[in-house]
């Protein structure tokens, strides 16, 4: 530039406004820059992406398995939440990262996700990225890996042709009090083959001249066969405390008796009617049969308030069918796996890994024990189409474990 040229636009310059001279500095690329990146950052830090993992209770399939092969249940949470960004799973490998999974965030902010949870006996190492979205940037979270359910406290996986001491068989009398005035548990509806424990509801040939007056409310539904019920559990032998309770189960497919997963207090202490003293009926899942009109998927909790009245909490399970894997799975086509993740401040329920149900109500601070059934109650027998006809009705449990915290 001349000297002439360089003399001229500084005179320039030192004429123009002091207002023009302000509106050109302020709109110029690098402050608008900055600007943008000032938000964006501000964005990133309000962003949190944390992976929790868990136990190896995701398994859905045809046949049975070995409880080992399970995959761990990974649930990933991103704030803010923003349904339908893309999430991808990532596992170590050396120094690098290598996406296994993805999936998009629901309108909750979560991301679930099932993956094996070892390597040559070592527990491996994950972490979730979510994508640029919505002008949110990319987020990643602390690595996690589920080391400490490593080591199931129980397993059976229900191999051989016995149950293992570990079982006892329950209600082996008919009892109206528990509305089953019409069925009993018997070590006859209980079998032990393949791999799986078979528990089913079968006619009562002992008393295969008589007739039971199945009741609902109270009024007769029709009259029934006597029926035995599968019905076992682990009373003096197993319990646990929190931690995960979880089995594999395969359900029956008529209405007119439900299939059960659920826990009762081994232990209590004296004191008020507290569950933290007295325990609580944990109902991990039951079902009620296919073409239920509610999805046929329950889970609850049966406790005392400080006045000693019943408390129950529960319902059906919502869009039951949005946890199958496809149009053509189903309860009673293949295996799933139900669980409880249960804290000193709340239980957690799962399908294959995914949250189905939480609550904060009647959280037992006792010893519980599992239990295993497929009963028929008085107030359903006669929703079985066909009636009596249609027995035996089956449930297989492929397997069950507990992990102690």
């Amino acid at each position: 530039m001349s000297a002439r040229r360089a003399m001229a636009g500084s005179l320039l310059a030192l004429l123009m406004p002091a207002s023009l001279l302000m509106v050109t500095s302020t709109t110029s690329t690098g402050a608008a820059d900055a600007q943008i990146n000032t938000t964006n950052a501000r964005k990133a830090k309000k962003q949190k992406a944390t992976l929790v993992a868990m136990p190896q209770i995701v398994q859905q399939g045809k046949k049975p398995a070995s409880a080992g092969s399970a995959k761990a249940a990974l649930t990933a949470t991103i704030k803010p939440a923003k349904a339908g960004r893309p999430v991808a799973l990532q596992v170590q490998k050396g120094k690098k990262w290598k996406t296994v999974s993805t999936t998009r965030l629901t309108k909750k902010g979560l991301a679930e996700f099932g993956a094996p949870i070892s390597k040559g006996g070592s527990a491996l190492t994950y972490r979730v990225s979510a994508a640029k979205f919505k002008g949110l940037s990319p987020v990643t979270s602390k690595p996690a890996d589920a080391s400490r359910w490593l080591t199931a406290t129980f397993t059976d996986d229900f191999s051989g042709t016995a149950l293992s001491p570990s079982w006892n068989h329950r209600g082996g009398v008919y009892e109206p009090t528990s509305l089953r005035e019409c069925s009993r548990g018997d070590a006859s509806a209980v079998a032990v083959g393949g791999g799986t424990v078979k528990l089913s509801v079968i006619a009562d040939k002992a008393r295969s001249g008589e007739k039971c007056v199945a009741k609902k409310d109270g009024k007769s539904t029709g009259k029934f066969a006597y029926r035995l019920n599968g019905h076992i559990g682990t009373q003096g032998a197993v319990s646990m405390k929190y931690g995960f309770a979880a089995a594999r189960i395969k359900m029956h497919k008529m209405r007119g008796q439900h299939g059960g997963f659920w826990m009762q207090p081994a232990t209590s202490v004296p004191g008020s009617f507290s569950p933290r003293n007295t325990g609580a009926e944990i109902d991990v899942i039951e079902y009620f049969g296919d073409k239920h009109p509610a999805g046929g998927l329950t889970s609850f909790i049966y406790s005392k308030n400080g006045s000693g009245k019943d408390v129950k909490t529960g319902t059906w399970i919502r869009d039951s069918t949005s946890f199958l894997a496809n149009r053509k799975d189903g309860w009673s086509k293949n295996y799933h796996v139900f669980s409880v993740e249960w804290t000193p401040n709340s239980y957690i329920f799962r399908v294959d890994g995914k949250e189905s149900w939480r609550t904060k109500s009647g959280v037992s601070g006792q010893e519980q024990f599992p239990i295993l059934s497929l009963l028929s109650s008085d107030y359903e027998i006669s929703q079985m189409k066909g009636g009596d006809k249609k027995l035996p009705q089956t449930m297989q449990v492929d397997w069950i474990r507990l992990w102690q915290a």
